[in-house]
């Protein structure tokens, strides 16, 4: 018996929703980044992209655990001397709740190629309403 390989040829890509709303960011962060790398499938295979495509729903309302909102920052650095720009969590998830939620997502997959490939298929979308119906998402149920 040969084991078997993923490659282009022979990947099914899925549509799968997750809803947002009221869970933990970390934790539907981890279930996406799982999903969009293909570790939920029998046919992974770490060197290759074999994932699907997540629709992330009602991302404004994930909330944050503990202290998360005061005692975290979302950094950025324009490269400059003094250039470097804080924002607490808490604004960040009020203002550009997306950003937030992808942020998490590229945090939790591996820093390499593969990943801004997989990053490709992440959709967030703030509220219930999704314009990817044509793709007859199913939604993720866990496992």
């Amino acid at each position: 018996m040969s084991t078997f390989m993923a490659n282009k040829g022979n990947i099914v890509r899925k549509w799968y929703i997750l809803d947002a709303a009221g869970k933990p960011l970390g934790k539907t962060a981890a279930t996406a980044a799982t999903l969009i790398r293909g570790k939920h499938k029998p046919e992974y295979t770490p060197h290759a992209d074999c994932g699907d495509y997540v629709i992330i729903l009602n991302c404004e309302k994930a909330v944050l655990t503990g202290k998360k909102g005061e005692q975290k920052y979302y950094r950025t650095h324009s490269g400059y001397a003094g250039g470097l720009k804080e924002t607490k969590y808490r604004i960040l998830m009020q203002e550009k709740p997306e950003l937030a939620m992808k942020v998490a997502v590229r945090g939790m997959c591996p820093r390499n190629s593969i990943t801004s490939a997989s990053l490709r298929r992440l959709r967030i979308v703030r509220g219930d309403q999704h314009e990817y119906a044509a793709q007859k998402p199913e939604v993720w149920a866990g496992k």
